[in-house]
């Protein structure tokens, strides 16, 4: 099965009142298992970039002056994204966003039904604790050493790893695994089923004794005398 792991960066926190998407990031999965394609763009906001949002992700409006504007994405977005299930962090967050910017080009809304809430995964899984992300890649032994700043690709890539492990989804690979590896272990110890009967030999008298003048002609340790019935 085709899921992508989905996050955003933005100007804000409420989309009503002006804020905008300035990165998104996916990452595919398939099965459970990262593909290792992904989609990252940095967006133009087309505003100005409020002092408290930059110091969540450190994208200024200067930098995003010359990045691409929504409209400019979108058939890149919706193309990667296909109609496969939507793996979010806090996912009326992000979606809340994307959906506002596609309804101002009159594009579809993503819709609830696709979405999977890793955070509501979480809380159900780890009442009563602190469920960010950070604490997520700490309790599953994840390293986000490389987080310093929130970051749209970045987040996504570890949000996979959390996702897999929130899930048990590795803990049933790493069974598999073992289960394969002992099945192949075993099927080696098995002995292996002789025959009653030998074939019948399918060389004729003349086509053995021609090998074996071929052979005699290699040298004095040819690697065929090690096959050969006769071989002294």
């Amino acid at each position: 099965m085709r899921e992508i792991v989905l996050d955003t960066e933005t100007t804000g926190l409420d989309p009503l009142r002006g804020d905008r998407l300035v990165e998104i990031g996916c990452v595919e999965i398939f099965n459970r298992m990262p593909t290792g394609q992904t989609f990252h763009r940095y967006i133009n906001p087309e505003r100005d970039m409020p002092e408290e949002a930059f110091a969540v992700h450190g994208l200024s409006g200067e930098f995003l002056a010359d990045k691409p504007v929504f409209a400019q994405v979108v058939d890149e977005f919706i193309e990667f994204i296909g109609d496969a299930p939507l793996v979010i962090h806090n996912a009326s967050f992000d979606v809340g966003f994307i959906n506002a910017e596609l309804g101002r080009l009159s594009r579809p809304a993503i819709v609830r039904e696709r979405l999977v809430d890793t955070l509501l995964l979480a809380r159900r899984k780890h009442p009563g604790v602190s469920n960010r992300l950070d604490d997520l890649c700490s309790r599953y032994a994840i390293d986000n050493s490389r987080r310093t700043k929130h970051g749209a690709l970045l987040d996504a890539e570890l949000l996979a790893e959390v996702y897999i492990d929130l899930i048990g989804a590795r803990q049933s690979q790493l069974i598999l695994t073992e289960n394969v590896a002992a099945r192949a272990h075993t099927a080696g110890d098995t002995p292996r089923r002789q025959r009653t009967v030998p074939l019948a030999p399918r060389l004729t008298e003349a086509e053995q004794i021609a090998h074996r003048e071929f052979v005699a002609t290699l040298g004095d340790k040819p690697i065929w005398a090690e096959f050969s019935s006769d071989a002294s």
